[in-house]
């Protein structure tokens, strides 16, 4: 049975999954876990590529996704935040993307089709993770040269795309691109999912979430959240949030901002809080629930979830919460130019 999430967002609030990191950190993975028999004669190191256990441990993975699902998530998303070309060119796994897309979201299937299945009233969703990369197409990353760009958009558009094609192949029933730092890497991102829709005759929603790098209010590349929204607007996209960097307490001005001018859906996947000097998040998933609760109360978002550092217990205390509230109410006349 197909599942319009377009209507059952205007009905609740969705909850996305946390975070596939800290749940593989509870794990004590070895070089060889990472290397599977596939990868056994690679000649460079593997440990630390958590993609890659879509292929080499797919059993934690699923176990991860189920994990969530009980705890009451309705989207989980595919482990393959770092699945293109360009972020695998760092363990020299160029080849294995395909794989590495299309076996994560095959697997994400899988458990997701198994909950539906069981509860049909509330239907399971997959998300295909798309995340920035390592570089910057806005950027350069030399200081004394401002004007170098190590990526262009066409090498971006041909990664990204070809990510996309495995996830689609998988089973996706989204495309999430996040944790966008620049959003011209964003717009490469998008334009090759669209191009690659075209071509497949589907029509697949696309979520996009950015990340607020610090108090300034901006991107890392430099952008307000409103010069963001208008940035990527132009696209038919299912919904717009934030996530990561910041903690639920230091993402509130600037959700209450998407949620004022926003055309479309919005979504919200805070860290546990900020890290403590060791890079841990210490935020309990008690104190989480108490500040997410007051972006559902004041009616800022439509899906809601975790990133850095939460995990089914944080989202279980976030989907009983959730469940209180009714989802934001969109309104495609919302202008989203300033008015100053």
């Amino acid at each position: 049975m197909a599942y319009d999430i377009e209507k059952i967002l205007k009905e609740r609030i969705l909850v996305l999954d946390g975070a596939m990191g800290t749940m593989i950190q509870r794990h004590t993975l070895t070089e060889d876990d990472f290397r599977g028999d596939r990868f056994k004669d690679h000649p460079h190191p593997l440990k630390g590529n958590n993609d890659l256990l879509s292929l080499t441990r797919p059993d934690i993975i699923k176990e991860i996704h189920r994990q969530y699902f009980d705890a009451g998530a309705d989207i989980v998303e595919t482990n393959t935040f770092s699945a293109t070309t360009i972020a695998q060119a760092d363990y020299h796994l160029e080849d294995a993307v395909y794989d590495i897309n299309y076996e994560s979201a095959r697997i994400a299937r899988e458990v997701a089709d198994e909950f539906t299945s069981e509860q049909p009233e509330k239907p399971r969703f997959v998300a295909g993770s798309m995340g920035p990369t390592n570089r910057l197409a806005s950027m350069s990353p030399d200081v004394n040269d401002p004007g170098f760009r190590n990526i262009d958009f066409d090498q971006l558009r041909i990664a990204f795309k070809e990510q996309a094609k495995g996830l689609l192949d998988g089973g996706v029933d989204l495309f999430l691109v996040e944790t966008i730092t620049d959003t011209l890497n964003a717009k490469a991102a998008l334009f090759a999912i669209s191009e690659l829709l075209e071509e497949e005759g589907k029509r697949v929603p696309v979520m996009v979430s950015g990340t607020i790098t610090d108090a300034s209010g901006r991107t890392l590349s430099g952008q307000t959240t409103e010069a963001f929204l208008i940035s990527v607007s132009h696209m038919p996209i299912l919904s717009i949030g934030l996530n990561c960097a910041l903690g639920a307490a230091q993402l509130r001005p600037y959700l209450e901002t998407l949620s004022e001018k926003a055309p479309f859906h919005t979504s919200a996947h805070p860290n546990a809080g900020l890290p403590n000097e060791f890079g841990q998040y210490d935020q309990t998933p008690e104190e989480m629930v108490k500040q997410v609760g007051e972006f559902l109360k004041d009616g800022f978002l439509n899906i809601v979830g975790g990133c850095c550092g939460t995990t089914p217990e944080h989202i279980r205390l976030i989907a009983q919460e959730a469940s209180r509230y009714s989802p934001r109410l969109v309104h495609i006349s919302h202008s989203i130019v300033s008015d100053n």
